[in-house]
Parts: C-alpha cells; structure tokens; sequence
C-alpha cells in the first residue's frame, strides 16, 4: 500500500520498496520528455514481482489498486503533476451536489472510486468497462472501497449487440463493431438501455465520461434520450486529431452546447466553431476533454467552476495524482 499523501509505503519488503522507489524516480525523471521510456522501465522491473499488486490511497477514503509496475497508472507515483485537471476541478466543485457518473471506458475505475468518496461528495457511480481482464481489476476496486459503485461489463456503442476488443495495453484496447474482427468478445449496450435497465433514473442529473477508444460518436448517437436530462457529456477530443471529429459532431448532430478547457488561459471556453480548438489543442500527442450539455444547470455549473478558479478559491489538492491525458508509455 502507497499512500500518495504522506508517500510512505506499507507492507512491502525492502527489495519490493527499492522497486517502487526506482519506479518513482523513473516517473519524475522521464516526465520532462513525455515518459518516453518509462514503459519499458515498468515492464523490466515487473518482471521481479510478476504477480504483485499496489494499493494507493488516493485519498482518506479512495483505495485505487493497480498491478505493481503498471505502466499507465504507475506514473501516479511520480507526484509532478495533476491527472486530468480539468476534470478534477470540475467533479471536485459537485462535492454538494447530487449526481450519478457514468464512467464508460472506466479501466480499473481510477475516477469511480474518487466520485464515490468522501472527498467528491459520495456520489452515485456506474463504472462501465468491456475487458474482462481489466473488469476483474475493476470489480476488486469497487470491492476494497466497500462495494460503493456499480460495476458493468459492457462495450458502449449506438445499439445493442457484440464488440471485439483487441489490443495488449489495457488503456489503448481497439473496440470493433465489426463481426470478423478478432478478439475478444463483449456486449455491447447503448447509453439509453441503462435507463430502460432502470440503473438511471429520468429526473437524475448525469455526468457522463466516455473513454471508449475511438467510439464516442457512436456512443453519444446511442445516448439521445439519456442527453434530453439534465446531463453534461466528457469526451476526448484528441490533439493528434485536426478535424476535431468528436467536437464537430456534438456541434453539429447533437444540439449540445460545447466547452473546452484552454490550459493557456485557464479558462472553460465556449466553443461555437471548432476553429477555437485549433488554438486550444496545441499538442498532437494529448488529450483533451470537451464539455458538452443542453442543460441549463450544468451549464451554470461550469460556469461556477470558473469563477472559483479565477478568484483563486480553487485549490487542488497537493496529493492529487498525475496521469496526463496521454503520453507516452513505450
């Protein structure tokens, strides 16, 4: 167990702590060229403790655990920077309210467990995530943190059917709809069966977070009913990507009001004209997160997020943990 606050470590031998240690020195290290390296770093040393696991107190209340020497969430022992910062502000800043998030591509549940905790206001999670290899981790998330949100193991799409996964890295998975791809076989729902599930309800408000691997758009076509709520939409809109396809379809096919996060200015930009993020998106080889809702409240919501961090009353917390959007991890 790392407990990121303090960053001591417990229950670990001496030889397992110089591991983490080396990892450590190895996240802040490579993070001044990308982490270009830093992959290839973890796999090497996870060859010593192939079957080890690492519990990380994310918080007082949020256990997160990863496989020791994950190459992906492992960079959340360097400490440089913040993960997703936008996002954190803006789920921090809903700590009072009540919501349900619908974390699609949740991976091992990293913002699950965050919203379900103290620290985010206990809210209502429903982590949805295809690998079955990657579920497991997730499930056993959800268990360490008493069961406090819903697991389930589905691909997103615009209609009910099957999906093929295939892909080594667990956060890079390739998601087809095509029958003859190989792979992995999963389930596939649309947004708008949870509600006929009965897992949301038509009067709740929704944060929804897709990381599906390249299927936002189909996944918000299959959303239509659950978008009329009062629901605000996370996608990413990637740097390397110049048409901005996903922002241009919510501008263009959705009705949704679009905002994007501008690290230069630090502020929550409407974008009218997916020109804007030819600014905003600076990096090819990042992410970035595009805001979209019909719903007067959330858009109220972003705006409330702004104002706290232009008066300075933002203040993340010194322990979060850094994962840049993307990065490299070879």
């Amino acid at each position: 167990m790392f407990d990121y606050k303090t960053k001591c470590s417990q229950g670990a031998k001496p030889f397992e702590i110089a591991l983490l240690r080396t990892i450590q020195l190895g996240a802040c290290v490579s993070s001044l060229w990308g982490y270009r390296g830093f992959g290839a770093c973890c796999r090497f040393l996870k060859k010593f403790i192939p079957a080890r696991a690492l519990t990380i107190m994310l918080d007082d209340n949020s256990a997160f655990r990863i496989p020791f020497a994950d190459p992906y969430w492992s960079m959340l022992l360097g400490g440089t920077e913040i993960y997703e910062p936008e996002i954190e502000d803006f789920l921090r800043s809903l700590k009072g309210e009540k919501y349900t998030l619908i974390d699609c591509g949740a991976n091992y549940g990293y913002w699950s467990v965050l919203t379900s905790g103290k620290g985010y206001g206990l809210q209502r999670v429903i982590a949805i995530e295809p690998s079955s290899a990657t579920f497991a981790i997730l499930t056993e998330n959800a268990a360490i943190n008493g069961n406090r949100f819903i697991c389930v193991q589905k691909a997103i799409g615009s209609r009910p059917g099957i999906a093929r996964l295939s892909g080594r890295k667990h956060e890079a998975r390739t998601v087809s709809t095509n029958a003859d791809a190989h792979g992995e076989s999963v389930d596939m729902i649309a947004l708008d069966d949870l509600i006929d599930e009965v897992l949301v309800k038509t009067d709740e408000k929704i944060v929804v977070k897709f990381d599906v691997e390249g299927l936002e758009i189909a996944a918000l076509s299959g959303a239509a009913k659950l978008l009329t709520q009062d629901a605000i939409v996370i996608c990413e809109d990637h740097g390397s990507d110049r048409h901005h396809t996903v922002s241009q379809h919510i501008l263009e096919k959705t009705g949704l009001k679009l905002f994007c996060h501008d690290a230069a200015t630090g502020t929550f930009e409407r974008v009218a004209n997916v020109a804007t993020l030819d600014r905003i998106k600076r990096f090819r080889n990042r992410g970035y997160n595009v805001f979209a809702t019909a719903s007067p409240y959330w858009e109220v919501k972003l705006g409330a997020v702004q104002r706290r961090i232009n008066s300075g009353a933002m203040v993340r917390a010194s322990t979060s943990p850094f994962a840049p959007s993307a990065r490299s991890t070879s």
